[in-house]
C-alpha cells in the first residue's frame, strides 16, 4: 500500500509497497511494450539504469504471442527475467489509437488487429483476464480513450461509461484473485479518470470512481495534443479530489519538465516512451538540455554524453563514438543511447526523491526547469 512519507505544499514522497517490492515515488516506469525496452535492452540491463518498475503492453502481448502463451511460461517476470514491479495497460489507448474499425458498445470494444486485420472482442472481463494472465503487479482498468478534442456530450457519456466498466473491472479482477491457477492472487488494480480537458466532467468522474477504494488512480487521456498549460489545468483540478492514500499515475507523460511540473501538483508516478524513442534517433537527456548526437559537431567530441552522468554509457563511450555508430547505422548507436536516457529519467526521479527529503524541491524545480527541456 502506498505511505505518504513527507510533503512540500502540493509534491509528495512516498513510497508503494507490491508484492514485488517496494517502489519509492515520485517515480518513473519504464516502458517495455512487449517485454523488452525497444533498442535492444532486456530487463536484465534495466537494473544498471536504476530501474523500478517494468510496464508491458496488454494489447500488444494480447496479440503476440498471447497472454495464454505467456501464462504457460510462467507470466511476464518469468518470461523476461525481471523480478521487480510490473504494471499492465488495459489495452484501452492502443484498442483506441492503433486498431482499425472500432465499434463501441456497453459490452466492450470490437476491433480489427492492426497486426492482421483480424476481428477480436475486449471488454473489461477480458482486458482483466489478459492481465491476470501476464500476472502483472499492477493492471490497468479497461477505459475509453477518447478523441481530443471532443464534444462536451460525448466526453461525459464516455466517462459514465468508462466509470461502469471499472466496476465489471473490479468484480472480474476480484473473482480471478481467488482461483488457484491465478498467477499472481495479490494483483492490484488501479482505474483511471477520463474527462478530455473538462475540469467539472474530471472532478465528477474522479469522484465517482474513488468510491470503489481502489489500489491506485491515474489521469489518462492527457498529453494526446492538448498544450501544456492545459494538462497542467486538468492535474490541478484533479489531483485534489485523489485519494491521499493511494498512488497517483499520470499516463504518457512525458518530457522532463512535464514531470517536474506534475510533481509539483501532486503526482506520484510517470511511464513514457520518449526516453526511448528519442534516444533511438539520437536525442540525448541531460539536466542542461537535450542533445541531438546526429549533429556534425559531434564528429570530433571526445567528451561523455553527459559530463555529470556517471551511467555506464557516459563512464565509457564518447560523443564523438555514438555519433559514428548513427551515421554508421549500428544497433549498438540505439541501445547505448536508450540506456544513458533511461538512466538520466530514473535518476532524476532519484534527485526529485532526495529534495524532497531533504525540502528544497521548490529550489530544485526552480533551478532545473527552464534549461532541462532545451535544445543544446
Amino acid at each position: 500500500m502506498y505511505r505518504l512519507i513527507k510533503q512540500e505544499g502540493a509534491a509528495r514522497r512516498g513510497e508503494f509497497t507490491t508484492v514485488h517490492g517496494t517502489i519509492q515515488m515520485p517515480a518513473f516506469m519504464n516502458v517495455a511494450t512487449c517485454g523488452a525496452i525497444k533498442g535492444a535492452v532486456s530487463a536484465l540491463d534495466l537494473k544498471d539504469v536504476h530501474c523500478q518498475v517494468q510496464l508491458c503492453n496488454t494489447y500488444h502481448l494480447h496479440l503476440r504471442p498471447g497472454d495464454e502463451v505467456v501464462k504457460k511460461l510462467g507470466g511476464l517476470h518469468t518470461m523476461t527475467r525481471w523480478d521487480g514491479p510490473i504494471l499492465t495497460d488495459s489495452g484501452g489507448f492502443q484498442v483506441f489509437s492503433l486498431a482499425k474499425l472500432r465499434n463501441i458498445k456497453e459490452e466492450g470494444v470490437t476491433f480489427a488487429s492492426h497486426i492482421d486485420g483480424r476481428r477480436i472482442f475486449m471488454g473489461p472481463e477480458e482486458s482483466i483476464r489478459i492481465q491476470s494472465n501476464l500476472g502483472s503487479t499492477i493492471a490497468m482498468a479497461f477505459d475509453e480513450c477518447v478523441e481530443n478534442p471532443a464534444t462536451y456530450e460525448y466526453a461525459k457519456a464516455s466517462c459514465a461509461r468508462t466509470a461502469r466498466w471499472l466496476e465489471r473491472c473490479k468484480a472480474e479482477m476480484d473473482r480471478l484473485n481467488q482461483l488457484p491457477d491465478t498467477l499472481n492472487p495479490h494483483q492490484m488494480l488501479w482505474g483511471i479518470n477520463q474527462g478530455c480537458t473538462f475540469a467539472d466532467l474530471r472532478v465528477d468522474h474522479m469522484k465517482r470512481i474513488r468510491e470503489l477504494d481502489l489500489d491506485g488512480y491515474a489521469i489518462g487521456g492527457l498529453a494526446v495534443g492538448e498544450p501544456a498549460e492545459v494538462m497542467y489545468e486538468i492535474i490541478e483540478a484533479v489531483t485534489p479530489e485523489m485519494p491521499a492514500n493511494r498512488p497517483r499515475y499520470l499516463m504518457g507523460v512525458g518530457t522532463p519538465a512535464n514531470i517536474l511540473e506534475a510533481v509539483r501538483r501532486g503526482v506520484d508516478i510517470f511511464d513514457c516512451v520518449m526516453p526511448t524513442r528519442n534516444a533511438r534517433h539520437g536525442h540525448i537527456f541531460t539536466m542542461e538540455g537535450v542533445r541531438n548526437l546526429m549533429n556534425a559537431k559531434y564528429t570530433l567530441d571526445e567528451s561523455p554524453l553527459d559530463p555529470e552522468c556517471d551511467c555506464p554509457v557516459c563512464r565509457n563511450f564518447s560523443r564523438a563514438y555514438l555519433h559514428h555508430l548513427f551515421k554508421s547505422g549500428e544497433m549498438l548507436a540505439m541501445r547505448l543511447s536508450v540506456l544513458h536516457n533511461l538512466y538520466f529519467y530514473n535518476t532524476l526521479m532519484e534527485k526529485i526523491r532526495l529534495a524532497l527529503d531533504e525540502g528544497r524541491f521548490e529550489a530544485f524545480y526552480r533551478e532545473h526547469i527552464e534549461n532541462i527541456s532545451r535544445r543544446i
